[in-house]
């Protein structure tokens, strides 16, 4: 007894310890896609959080795997990680049925509607429609934008309460590109709202000129994404906003609709 007990304990740490080394793979793969430049070892292994070593023998399996790449000025993500996402584009349910509605209101508004899902503390673009006027900056697909911005608050009122005041808590006090400053007072208020109300309306907050209206997804009151419309100040007059509000609720309930 005591040797299965033995064996059974050693089995237990040694399963944690795979564990352990695979959340911090995940870290420094992380630490990668988020990164605009390359990489020094010791800029990943610190924010990473671990030490140089550790960093170094999970970049070389990274490596390995060509989910890393090494280049003269340091360390980026792979093209393994561009595999992988253009598995998800294909593969989830959400894109393909989202996508005839996208066009439709691209068409009926003019506007480019994006289509986004959440990513941890963040969400991400998976599909996107250029209306008639394209938007003079590039929204990439795959980039990671902040959930307390922009479309991302039609994302973060509905989440869970607790989990909603957490990232307030960790986002806040900030600026907006108008210059407007903003409290975790302010912005929960506003995310009540924006329940309440069913949509949510940006001006001027990441890129200045420029308003979107939001909407969720919802499916059996799951948060599957947000549906946004963007366009300039020009392209969205202010007595063109509310038939373009009901426009973009009415599309992603038609996407929800969808996915059931």
């Amino acid at each position: 007894m005591a040797t299965t007990a033995a064996s059974t304990s050693g089995s237990s740490s040694s399963g944690a310890s795979t564990m352990r080394s695979l959340d911090r793979a995940f870290d420094v793969l992380a630490v990668l896609q988020d990164a605009r430049h390359p990489l020094r070892l010791s800029e990943v292994a610190r924010r990473a959080g671990l030490h140089v070593a550790t960093a170094q023998r999970i970049l070389n399996v990274l490596l390995a795997r060509d989910y890393a790449a090494r280049e003269d000025t340091g360390y980026l993500a792979g093209p393994a990680a561009v595999a992988t996402a253009h598995a998800f584009l294909v593969n989830n349910r959400l894109s393909p049925v989202a996508m005839p509605v996208l066009q439709e209101l691209a068409a009926s508004s003019g506007l480019t509607p994006t289509l986004f899902v959440r990513v941890g503390d963040d969400r991400v673009p998976i599909a996107r429609v250029e209306g008639r006027n394209p938007l003079r900056y590039q929204l990439p697909i795959g980039d990671k934008l902040p959930l307390h911005l922009g479309a991302g608050k039609a994302m973060l009122a509905w989440l869970p309460d607790d989990e909603r005041a957490n990232l307030v808590a960790a986002a806040t006090p900030f600026s907006l590109a108008s210059g407007e400053q903003r409290t975790a007072e302010s912005l929960s208020a506003e995310l009540d709202t924006i329940r309440a109300e069913g949509y949510a309306l940006s001006q001027g907050e990441r890129v200045l000129d420029i308003t979107s209206v939001s909407a969720p997804i919802l499916s059996d009151d799951t948060l599957l994404g947000v549906l946004s419309v963007v366009g300039s100040g020009a392209d969205l007059p202010e007595d063109e906003r509310p038939r373009l509000i009901t426009e973009v609720r009415q599309a992603a309930e038609a996407v929800a609709a969808r996915c059931h």
